[in-house]
């Protein structure tokens, strides 16, 4: 067993919230979408396994970068990072895609 410090967490914390974004980036079909939404649905489980052992404070994010903790939340920040960018063509195109709807869930987990 080996004990990490604060600044290897934050590190390995930084990394996978990284390899999220890449993920996300990558997206251009459904199979792509379909491996970034696995990856999103694990980031988010880890953040609940993190959050029972060591509560964040509840002023900020979780331990991994959640703001929104309840589906609703969740739903209602997505929506509106949605309606903020309307308009913005290289976010969010007139014709949907499979990026396009990845970042609406991405979006949901850090916008408020």
């Amino acid at each position: 067993y080996c004990m990490h410090s604060t600044r290897e967490r934050e590190n390995e914390e930084i990394t996978l919230m990284n390899d999220l974004y890449k993920l996300l980036e990558d997206v251009k079909d459904r199979e792509t979408f379909l491996v970034f939404v696995k990856a999103l649905v694990s980031d988010r489980e880890t953040a609940v396994e993190k959050e029972m052992k060591n509560p964040s404070s509840p002023y900020g994010p979780d331990a991994e970068g959640w703001e929104n903790e309840s589906i609703e939340d969740y739903l209602e920040s997505a929506v509106a990072w949605t309606e903020a960018w309307l308009g913005q063509e290289q976010e969010l195109p007139e014709e949907p895609s499979w990026k396009s709807f990845s970042r609406f869930l991405y979006a949901g987990k850090y916008y408020e």
